[in-house]
């Protein structure tokens, strides 16, 4: 008799070894499905992810600091065009003068020149 509830235990443990692991196995997926559904509910409200948003956030830093330097720049030289103005002297050719602004559009690499906008 010991030996048979001992054989039954041992089916019971088996057994439930066997639930348990099929318990794990549903939950893994269960987790997988929600993972997905919940990722494409993010896709459709057109949520970005943080990566994204902390780079445009620098972007946006970088940008208002030159933004800053380029004001204080544009007042420095206002500043020097009032004082040479009132003086009557014609402003100094010492500064650096800017580089030619780059053309509108790149080159046409077909060879056409770009005769839409001329004719010429």
């Amino acid at each position: 008799m010991t030996t048979t509830s001992s054989r039954f235990f041992d089916e019971i443990a088996k057994l439930m070894n066997s639930a348990a692991g099929a318990a794990q196995g549903v939950r893994r997926e269960i987790d997988t499905l929600v993972k997905a559904q919940v990722e494409r509910v993010l896709n459709e409200l057109n949520v970005v992810q943080r990566e994204e948003f902390d780079a445009v956030k620098e972007m946006a830093s970088r940008a208002r600091e030159e933004n800053e330097r380029l004001l204080g720049r544009v007042a420095e030289l206002e500043r020097q065009a009032a004082a040479t103005g009132a003086k009557g002297e014609p402003q100094s050719q010492s500064t650096t003068q800017p580089s030619p602004a780059p053309p509108p559009f790149p080159a046409n690499e077909s060879g056409s020149g770009g005769t839409s906008a001329g004719g010429a």
